[in-house]
């Protein structure tokens, strides 16, 4: 199971306590225990409220402490449950996609903020690699759209020209399918690689997933270790500047263009998005493979 943050974890805890309360016996209980939660949450906004309101009539000392405050990850969170993060919608989205891009840019490609509608859709635009790239789906899916989530739970929709929109799952303190388990996360923590210089590969097994490290220059790759040419193990593969070549049949890939194969159009590896998170670098393994549309 994947690492949850101080917040994740309180907060389901407090869903369980919730659930328990809500599935009582005695309609009054139930509504007791609803009013509860609904007083203690206007208390704490109104207290939190006060406390920002305090810290920001020290002038520029004061907003340096709010804007220090809104940067750790668990007084972020409950700012945003409560509505009072100090940093707009779209403050948070752009330092969310910031977040992406060195990833995105790896490969050879970029994504671009059109804009935020009144009913906070966000549109985005694939740049480069990751425009009409088949693996682009799974770079939305699993690194931008998590990372937005992350940063701006309050957004309604992710909208990028040409693909359905994605609606991230808001904060909230009771359980969106109605038994207390939280679903279960892609994203994680990559162990100790040891010696992976720039221009080797390691080859690891997570989670059942058969992940293959690459490492160019101050970036670091994870594809499937399996050939898609002729399904050989990639674990020996051989790396000249930014070509992949399968030890088997000599199939080369782009490391830095998402793994494709620049003699065979269609034909490219399986990414595994990286994220740095936290101080720690996580990579996303679906449950099952992210079916894409070609462009």
């Amino acid at each position: 199971m994947p690492r949850q943050s101080e917040f994740e974890r309180r907060i389901a805890a407090i869903d369980e306590l919730v659930q328990r309360l809500e599935t009582a016996a005695d309609p009054a209980a139930r509504a007791a225990s609803q009013e509860l939660v609904s007083t203690l949450m206007e208390l704490h906004r109104a207290a939190l409220d006060r406390i920002l309101t305090t810290i920001r009539r020290h002038g520029e000392p004061g907003a340096a402490i709010v804007d220090e405050l809104a940067r750790e990850e668990l007084v972020a969170n409950v700012l945003l449950l409560y509505d009072l993060h100090p940093q707009d919608l779209e403050t948070r989205v752009r330092n969310a996609l910031d977040k992406t891009r060195p990833y995105l840019k790896s490969h050879g490609g970029n994504v671009e903020l059109v804009g935020i509608d009144e009913s906070g859709t966000v549109q985005l635009r694939m740049q480069g690699s990751c425009h009409g790239c088949p693996s682009s789906a799974v770079t939305l899916k699993l690194a931008i759209e998590q990372a937005i989530h992350e940063a701006a739970p309050d957004v309604n929709a992710i909208l990028v020209e040409g693909r359905e929109p994605v609606h991230p799952e808001p904060v909230r303190l009771t359980s969106s399918n109605g038994n207390g388990a939280e679903p279960e996360s892609p994203w994680r923590d990559v162990p100790d690689l040891g010696q992976v210089t720039p221009g080797t590969t390691r080859r690891m097994d997570l989670d059942g997933r058969e992940v293959l490290f690459c490492q160019l220059g101050d970036s670091l790759y994870a594809y499937g270790a399996r050939c898609p040419a002729c399904e050989a193990d990639l674990g020996e593969a051989l790396v000249a500047e930014r070509m992949l070549s399968c030890p088997t049949c000599g199939q080369a890939y782009d490391i830095v263009e998402s793994g494709r194969a620049p003699d065979r159009p269609g034909l490219h590896l399986d990414p595994f998005p990286l994220l740095t998170r936290n101080g720690r670098t996580q990579v996303a393994l679906p449950s099952t493979r992210v079916p894409v549309a070609t462009a």
